[in-house]
């Protein structure tokens, strides 16, 4: 019979001054388990494990370790006991190199105290090379993209051998590649009696990994259930209380002219290094092109040169036939509606209030929200479309004056994806959209960006995850070292066709 490791006993937690995140919420992690904790966006997941980990305190409730009540006031406490938690959002040095943010705590040392830098990033270096990861070590973390920091934050716990582990969705940003490799790890540690809470939105995931499952609704607990009984059907009602469609609902259309083009973009950095070679892109009218590709083989920079944040080597992009090579961000704003995959640092101002956030952008291009050119703001007015945006993508919040960092993740990507799809642009540029978003928010982001298309609007995307991919887009074009490798018909590929490109390139 498996032993009762953590039991958290009904545990509340009110924010001021009045939301509810968690109501009364029981419930008990077993020795050897991998237990799935879902809901949607807001349903508390999230806090319920940062009350564990000490990062929040509860208002009211207990928590038992190993049948001893304990409170931790911090996660350092928590570490001690060997619990340790992976975020959703990213918790690292920005100037400290990968193999430095992964020891910092627990370094190894040799003589008088002193680091032993060589021993620390060997062993660093062998768990990427374990996990087959992509990392170079001694990259900054400032210079790299948020897919790798995750992988970075993972490697932190793996170093440390905890006992009791919590991934907040880990596998967000990793390639279908990658994700084999991740679950593979954490079966072995359940095999060896570690405990493992797995939050995710990716039901596919939960079900092939978990051994139970705690479903979370609006800060109460629906249930705990047995994962083998369980089918991605009745997860999805259990936690949206209605029943959610999974299948492709893109449907073939005649598509217009050329929106974005883009040719013979070559960069360089630093300038004997390709980041990028030679890419080619056309997007029409009423078409969605996605990109499919293992992180790091120049998405990032793709994305920043079309945003103007970095300038190409060589080559040249138009919008509507119109040359913004070298245009400056707010000219090219006026055309590309962005929702970039770092929602904290690009996406947003967390210190800003949900309603500034929301009018980012739009109050320099509409003449609705302001006068002078954005010198006089009318508030009426930003009141009302922050409404309107709340409502229409179900954002869960008290008011639109609170700070945006007081959103779950999944919230703030939603009100940024309100903000964006929201300005009247012919081109779109979607980097992870849905990323930290439950089922029935996917859905609907889903469905929101098929009417963009519907309505004619380009749109490129660029997804981790390759069924979003297949469900949302025309055509997929496949990006290896840097070079679009293969031009695809989503109606005439398969995933395990796109995957195979992915790693191994091809011919166009």
């Amino acid at each position: 019979m498996m032993t009762d490791v953590i039991t958290m006993d009904h545990i509340v937690k009110v924010f001021p001054p009045n939301v509810v995140a968690l109501d009364d919420v029981s419930v008990t992690f077993r020795e050897g388990e991998i237990h799935a904790v879902v809901g949607e966006n807001g349903a508390g997941k999230t806090t319920l494990m940062k009350i564990l980990y000490g990062m929040q305190e509860a208002n009211s409730g207990n928590i038992f370790f190993k049948g001893n009540q304990v409170r931790f006031n911090k996660p350092g406490e928590a570490i001690s006991s060997g619990i340790g938690m992976v975020h959703q959002e990213i918790l690292l040095i920005p100037e400290y190199t990968i193999w430095e943010n992964v020891i910092l705590g627990v370094e190894p040392t040799g003589y008088f105290g002193k680091i032993d830098r060589q021993k620390s990033r060997q062993k660093v270096k062998q768990q990427i090379d374990e996990f087959q990861f992509h990392l170079d070590p001694d990259a900054r973390v400032e210079d790299i993209s948020v897919a790798a920091r995750q992988k970075v934050e993972i490697l932190k716990l793996l170093y440390r051998n905890v006992s009791f582990l919590i991934l907040d969705e880990p596998t967000s940003v990793l390639t279908p590649q990658e994700i084999p490799q991740l679950f593979d790890e954490l079966r072995r540690m359940r095999d060896n009696g570690r405990t493992i809470v797995y939050i995710s939105h990716h039901l596919e995931e939960v079900l092939e990994l978990s051994d139970r499952i705690t479903v979370l609704r609006k800060g109460s607990k629906i249930d705990t259930i047995e994962s083998s009984g369980a089918t991605k059907r009745s997860l999805s009602q259990m936690m949206v209380g209605r029943e959610v469609i999974f299948e492709s609902i893109r449907k073939q259309q005649k598509t217009g002219d050329v929106v974005f083009d883009m040719s013979g973009v070559d960069y360089s950095f630093p300038k004997n290094r390709p980041l990028l070679q030679s890419i080619q892109m056309q997007i029409r009218a009423g078409e969605i092109v996605g990109i499919a590709g293992v992180e790091g083989n120049g998405q990032l920079e793709l994305v920043n040169i079309i945003m103007g944040l970095i300038k190409p080597d060589h080559g040249k992009i138009e919008i509507q036939g119109d040359d913004f090579t070298h245009a400056s961000i707010l000219e090219r704003r006026k055309k590309i509606s962005f929702v970039s995959q770092d929602r904290a640092n690009m996406g947003s101002c967390l210190n800003a209030s949900i309603s500034e956030n929301i009018l980012m952008t739009h109050h320099r291009l509409n003449s609705r929200f302001s006068k002078w050119n954005g010198i006089v703001l009318e508030k009426a007015q930003i009141n009302k479309f922050s409404e309107e945006v709340r409502n229409s993508f179900d954002i869960q919040m008290d008011s639109t004056d609170a700070e945006m960092r007081s959103l779950s993740g999944g919230n703030q990507q939603k009100t940024i994806l309100g903000r964006e799809l929201s300005l009247d642009t012919p081109f779109l540029l979607l980097d992870q959209p849905t990323r930290g978003l439950d089922v029935g928010s996917i859905e609907y982001v889903h469905e929101h960006i098929l009417q963009m298309k519907d309505e004619g609007h380009a749109i490129l995307l660029l997804s981790a995850d390759l069924e979003e991919l297949f469900r949302l887009s025309d055509r997929i074009l496949v990006l290896h070292r840097g070079q679009i490798v293969a031009n695809l018909e989503t109606e005439h590929t398969s995933i395990e066709e796109v995957g195979i490109l992915m790693l191994e390139g091809g011919a166009q």
